[in-house]
């Protein structure tokens, strides 16, 4: 499945385009799956039940304010709970490199996701409608707290592509609040080898004493020029036995 998100939830890491090739490499013993992360949105879809879907991101690079960071492994973990709920657990490991640092578990959370009104995504007709909810827990440093998300998605296939709508509402970890808005367009489902294309607006709300600050961030075009594979960010599934 999609994730969620590295949205808001995820704090924006920024993924190179060599962690991505890796991962296409390693898709070659994969079976079928729709996954979509680091994109910040999410799909209108779930596991099926008794199933796990494991995304994994090998190793990557975060540059930011005059440091850099490996980020390695950043995982996703779905598991298809009964039909139309799955249960989401995701997190990434940040070491610094530059300057150096002991490893921080980041980005991590648990969520709830569940299809509301089957569509096209589930081989029906119209669109697939489904919310996602959960908390944001602490890093494993520092001093960040524990947040919560509330998501819709709206997602709607024809034969030349696929459309994604999220609308999320979020309490950081630093107890500020962040609305996102957002679009994911991927090529025809029948491509093995399909472009996807993220478009997205978050404004984050802080607040100092009296005084209220709107930030602004956007993203618009395809996301690191990545190529997405029917399985990407190295996707495999294991049904589980019963």
């Amino acid at each position: 499945m999609f994730g969620s998100r590295q949205s808001s939830k995820q704090e924006f890491p920024k993924w190179p385009v060599s962690g991505s090739i890796i991962a296409l490499c390693l898709t070659a013993w994969s079976g079928p799956a729709a996954a979509y992360r680091p994109f910040d949105g999410t799909d209108a879809a779930v596991a099926a039940p008794g199933e796990v879907e494991i995304e994994l991101q090998p190793a990557g690079r975060l540059r930011g304010n005059g440091s850099t960071t490996l980020v390695a492994p950043a995982t996703v973990i779905n598991y298809g709970l009964s039909e139309g709920w799955e249960a989401v657990f995701e997190g990434q490991g940040q070491t610094p490199l530059s300057p150096s640092g002991p490893t921080n578990l980041t980005a991590a959370g648990a969520f709830l996701k569940h299809v509301l009104q089957p569509g096209s995504l589930q081989d029906k007709t119209g669109p697939s409608v489904a919310t996602e909810f959960g908390v944001l827990l602490p890093d494993s440093t520092g001093s960040s707290g524990v947040g919560a998300s509330l998501a819709g998605i709206v997602s709607q296939r024809w034969d030349w592509g696929t459309i994604h709508l999220n609308a999320e509402t979020v309490l950081t970890r630093e107890h500020h609040a962040d609305l996102f808005l957002g679009g994911i367009i991927e090529g025809p489902s029948k491509w093995s080898i399909r472009p996807v294309a993220e478009f997205f607006l978050r404004e984050r709300i802080w607040q100092s004493g009296n005084n209220i600050r709107f930030d602004r961030s956007h993203l618009a075009g395809p996301r690191q020029s990545q190529f997405r594979r029917r399985v990407t960010s190295c996707a495999h599934e294991w049904p589980s036995s019963k």
